[in-house]
């Protein structure tokens, strides 16, 4: 063997090897297996976008969990049985488990597990960014591991920088740890305090213009559109969260000055604590004078996920305010054919085909809403000067409702460096 040879095996042996975890989740009464399955891929996008490979995917039906394993002893067994057989590093699950459960689960599995609010609470924390970002997200992990500090250590350990692992705590230990972690909330919430003064301040700067932001489920396309409208290179990719800070960005179009911002991405299932968390982040969205809910009209579940955007937007206090629908990433949906060309096809041809009719989908969201949605593909920049349009007008009427006293001549004084970023 060559020295590049020993070489290059010393680095495949040294690298560090991707984990691998398998997924599990429920069927619950009137769940149908599609819906499962959605789920289940959403689970395994969130899994990747970790950085962890999901081998294998676990489902099993029942009318309610387990109030010791959250899954049935049998499937367990099995479960079990597949991480010993393959060396799996840990299990996810697609719902949130009690502190009992987890403790439970990972003495019996004897590997890492995860319920769904962990799984994205760490994809924040991996992803933010700004010094507000992951205050916020600091807190809301702390607030989730204080009720569980009877289980392993495993996920606490990554808070303390990687200390060994204390496995044979005991309760004065345990206490010491909670008294601990209660202080690092209490010095979290006055530093997340802090920052919130500035951020009050800042958007005391900005009054005298309109504020837009966009909305929407995570992975859309939003950061793609705002840098279509505002030329900045704000990271956009095919992952979950790839956004997790706000960003404002000042716009101006037909002679009209608005802010326009980015914000996180919502998602079924979003956990409590970084709904309460993320306030001052959510400030954004509840502060706008209007909303761009953003859809991947793509997606099979694009109407859920328009579902999930509106109950968030409720849950927050947002839920009246002024929206402009775009129904995103029309390159990747197959528009309705002429009848001559269905006729053409083949009887699985047209069982198999997801046409969506944009004319007849605008109709009805008008008809439901009273909003006529824009289509367009920021991806491609497919439609792009209809939507500047449509949200050119939108902005206006707003303007005009707010602010009548304004001229177009006027100046609006705004600092182009402030920015969320900060």
């Amino acid at each position: 063997m060559s020295k590049y040879s020993r070489k290059l095996k010393k680095l495949i042996d040294t690298a560090p090897k991707q984990e691998k975890a398998v997924l599990v989740s429920l069927i619950r009464q009137n769940q149908s297996d599609q819906e499962v399955e959605e789920h289940l891929e959403e689970l395994a996008f969130l899994t990747e976008t970790l950085g962890v490979k999901a081998v294998y995917r676990f489902t099993q039906r029942m009318e309610k969990p387990d109030i010791r394993t959250f899954i049935g002893k049998g499937k367990l067994e099995e479960v079990a049985a597949y991480i010993t057989h393959f060396g799996v590093d840990m299990v996810i699950f697609d719902d949130d488990l009690s502190p009992s459960q987890m403790k439970n689960l990972e003495n019996e599995l004897k590997v890492k597990v995860y319920d769904r609010s962990l799984l994205i609470l760490d994809i924040f924390l991996k992803r933010a960014q700004t010094a507000q970002a992951k205050t916020q997200v600091e807190l809301a992990r702390y607030q989730y591991l204080l009720p569980r500090l009877t289980r392993m250590w495993t996920h606490l350990e990554r808070q303390r920088g990687g200390t060994s692992t204390r496995g044979g705590a005991g309760e004065k230990e345990i206490e010491t740890d909670k008294r601990d972690i209660r202080n690092k909330i209490s010095l979290l919430k006055g530093k997340l305090k802090q920052i919130e003064k500035q951020g009050v301040t800042q958007r005391k700067g900005r009054k005298g213009i309109v504020r837009v932001a966009l909305v929407g489920y995570t992975n859309v396309g939003k950061s793609t559109l705002m840098n279509l409208i505002t030329k900045t290179d704000i990271l956009a990719e095919n992952k979950l969260f790839a956004t997790v800070d706000a960003t404002v960005r000042k716009v101006v179009l037909d002679h009209i000055p608005f802010l326009l911002s980015d914000t996180v991405g919502f998602i079924r299932k979003l956990p409590t604590h970084l709904i309460e968390s993320f306030k001052s982040t959510l400030d954004e969205i509840r502060e706008a004078d209007l909303l761009v809910h953003v859809v991947d009209i793509s997606h099979p579940s694009f109407e859920d996920h328009i579902a999930v955007v509106n109950q968030t937007l409720r849950e927050i206090n947002a839920g009246d305010k002024p929206v402009l629908l775009v129904f995103n990433k029309i390159d990747l949906v197959q528009t309705m054919p002429s009848e001559a060309e269905i006729m053409e096809m083949s009887e699985m041809e047209r069982e198999e085909a997801d046409f969506k009719d944009f004319e007849a989908l605008a109709e009805a969201y008008k008809k439901k809403t009273g909003i006529e949605p824009v289509f367009m593909a920021a991806g491609t920049g497919e439609h792009v000067e209809e939507f500047r349009k449509r949200l050119t007008e939108e902005v206006k009427k707003i303007h005009q409702k707010i602010y009548p006293h304004y001229l177009e001549d006027q100046v609006v004084v705004w600092d182009e460096s402030e920015s969320s970023e900060k």
